[in-house]
């Protein structure tokens, strides 16, 4: 395809909807990624949660992750644009509600039902709101591009996620060094604010009379259906080992930056996965286009393992670096093939049921990851800093071999 021909498809092969979707997608995840990149360490010294910072943050990312299964019901009952205004508004209320716990004169509101209590309860509601825009923002990109654009439409999604996921920690890094740490919370805070007056204004709705209408029953039985295709759980349950090390950026590696290398702009480091992605996912996928599903995924395992390896073994920034960049060529490796594998996985006339849960890995990496980072983090971060990470990278190969084995084993079902 030509450049011309490039530029006349994103010319003609998108609604103006599309674009506007796409930006308010942007700086949701500025949003959320600036708030993630402080917020364990935020819980830990500034709230005052020191031994379980990293679990209460797992707990958000995997509500966030796990409840848009439920979340598509509420745009099939009242549209994309009230959903989408509701998730901005939930946002903005609980970013500023768990900002107010770091705030001094908060301290009388947090006291009344404790501060842990309070904290929880905020961080709930705020990823209550973040469940809601998954099927808002996908959905819009299915529907405002034409079947010919569509792939290069949720390519430019993907983009933008992963642009507001480098941008979102520098932004927090500005704010924490000029304001205070709990400030960046604010920022999330006022950000889904000025978004939900954004989608207000300019966000049209889109006609969706014609879909399936989802209903908590139909999730429901859903949910036994996949539970119970022990292949395709079995594998989703093994995936979360990737998951569970990618999170480490946000829940381990803050404390071991600033407590070990004694290095202050963590959040730098915590953007450099998501850099790594930006620039690696086009070149990664041409060069692996003609390999199995299998291979990319399982190199890109080795790829994350010898990430924390090296990162354990050398002990310097310099070396924190190499390792996160190594994890988002990881990253950028595996991604785009393990949605092409999982839907290998699933019986042929229920792809789409199935390809539903198939984000359920980052759910589940997320609340077992919270635990251990603070397991590694209370007993080992002072005495053997190195082990955390060797034991992340023991993980990872342990992960590799499983996946091998699973695909071994249920070989002659999976596409070849």
């Amino acid at each position: 395809m030509t450049l011309n021909q490039r530029l006349a498809e994103i010319r003609n092969g998108f609604t103006s909807t599309f674009w506007i979707a796409n930006t308010l997608e942007l700086f949701e995840r500025l949003a959320f990624y600036g708030s993630k990149a402080v917020l364990a360490y935020y819980l830990a010294n500034k709230v005052g949660l020191h031994d379980e910072a990293a679990t209460i943050t797992g707990w958000f990312s995997t509500l966030v992750y796990a409840l848009p299964i439920v979340a598509g019901v509420f745009v099939d009952r009242y549209g994309f644009k009230k959903t989408l205004m509701t998730c901005f508004a939930i946002f903005a209320i609980g970013y500023f509600s768990i900002g107010l716990a770091g705030l001094e004169w908060g301290s009388s509101i947090t006291q009344l039902i404790g501060v842990r209590n309070y904290v929880i309860i905020a961080i709930v509601l705020t990823a209550v709101g973040g469940s809601l825009i998954k099927p808002c923002i996908v959905g819009t990109v299915a529907k405002t591009s034409t079947q010919e654009a569509k792939p290069l439409g949720f390519s430019i999604y993907y983009t933008l996620v992963n642009l507001g996921g480098a941008l979102g920690p520098i932004v927090a890094l500005n704010i924490r060094k000029e304001w205070g740490i709990e400030y960046v919370l604010i920022m999330s805070a006022v950000t889904s604010a000025c978004l939900f007056i954004g989608t207000f204004l300019f966000y049209q709705e889109i006609d969706n009379s014609d879909d399936e209408k989802r209903t908590f029953g139909k999730i429901f039985g859903d949910m036994v259906l996949v539970f119970k295709n022990f292949k395709f759980l079995s594998f989703l349950i093994i995936f979360s080992i990737f998951w569970l090390m990618f999170w480490q950026i946000f829940y381990l590696l803050p404390f071991y930056a600033t407590e070990v290398l004694h290095y202050e702009n963590f959040e730098i480091l915590e953007s450099l996965d998501a850099m790594a992605v930006i620039i690696m996912t086009v070149p990664m996928g041409a060069l692996l286009k003609n390999y199995k599903p299998i291979y990319p995924m399982v190199f890109g395992f080795v790829l994350a393992s010898m990430a924390w390896f090296v990162v354990g073994l050398m002990g310097t920034a310099t070396f924190v670096v190499v390792g996160a960049i190594l994890f988002g060529v990881a990253d950028a490796t595996q991604t785009p093939r393990f949605y092409d594998y999982v839907s290998s996985l699933a019986p042929k006339h229920q792809v789409g049921t199935f390809m539903g849960f198939a984000f359920l890995p980052v759910a589940i990496g997320s609340l077992l990851a919270g635990y251990l980072a603070d397991w590694l983090r209370i007993h080992f971060m002072n005495t053997n800093p190195s082990l955390c990470w060797y034991v992340l990278a023991a993980l990872g190969v342990g992960g590799t071999l499983l996946i091998l084995v699973h695909h071994f084993v249920y070989s002659r079902s999976v596409q070849k």
